[in-house]
């Protein structure tokens, strides 16, 4: 688990030296949106085909998105409950803070 952390930290560090030194440029950078949306619905096609073939996964599929959907509400709860707090009390500069 430690080594395949690794190697996407490494992949990661490797793209954010390519984007720093500029050594990506003209269509690539110009279809850098189109290419990370492709990548991501490769990715999501892979892990419908990864959940799709677990046996124990599509018989618990009803329990998963329960606690999942609980998960969701309560950060999402959360999440603003922070904003709205910060919001509240934290004022930038000369701004207005609209309730």
């Amino acid at each position: 688990m430690l080594v395949t952390l690794i190697k996407y930290l490494g992949i990661l560090f490797i793209g954010g030296v390519f984007g720093y030194k500029g050594l990506i440029k003209g269509k690539i950078e110009a279809n850098l949106g189109n290419i990370q949306t492709i990548a991501l619905l490769f990715l999501l096609f892979i892990m419908g085909i990864t959940i799709g073939i677990n046996d124990e996964i599509i018989s618990n599929i009803f329990s998963i998105g329960l606690k999942a959907g609980i998960i969701t509400i309560f950060t999402m709860g959360f999440s603003i409950l922070g904003v709205r707090l910060v919001r509240k009390y934290v004022v930038l500069e000369d701004e207005e803070v609209e309730s």
